[in-house]
């Protein structure tokens, strides 16, 4: 009996896929835990369907991802720090300081966890900084660290 499976199922395989098994074990496992369902061809059109959808979202990510991209790589932010004697810096930037003060002069948000550090900025000057806004799209901007 061919099935398309809802869900991924370690064994069986992933969500999408069209398999083949067993009468019983579809009938008595697979179909009652709703894990899949049996392949007609209305659900065959109805994954045909979802599968050009999710293609048209995931586009539709990427697209709105590059452009953030473009647009965060024009600009800058200033983060102020605190200065010991002979203006050596005290700690150091972090990625959560970081994206509160994009947020603060730029009005975007991003996400801490996205933003990757070369190296801990811990003088001051400029650096510039990744963040990964999409697994294929990665942006750049500027991190100005100055004196408070």
């Amino acid at each position: 009996m061919k099935i398309i499976l809802l869900q991924d199922e370690k064994k069986l395989g992933k969500k999408g896929e069209i398999i083949e098994a067993s009468e019983g074990y579809a009938r008595n496992y697979i179909l009652p835990k709703k894990i899949g369902v049996e392949a007609t061809p209305k659900n065959l059109n109805d994954l045909k369907l979802q599968k050009a959808n999710d293609a048209k979202i995931a586009q539709e990510q990427l697209d709105a991802a590059k452009a953030l991209a473009e647009k965060i790589g024009e600009l800058q932010v200033v983060v102020k720090m605190k200065a010991g004697e002979g203006g050596k810096a005290f700690g150091s930037v972090s990625s959560k300081e970081i994206v509160t003060a994009f947020k603060e002069q730029h009005g975007i948000e991003l996400d801490k966890k996205k933003v990757v550090l070369a190296d801990s900025l811990k003088n001051f000057g400029n650096y510039e900084v990744s963040v990964k806004l999409h697994p294929q799209v990665v942006g750049k901007f500027t991190v100005k660290v100055t004196e408070s």
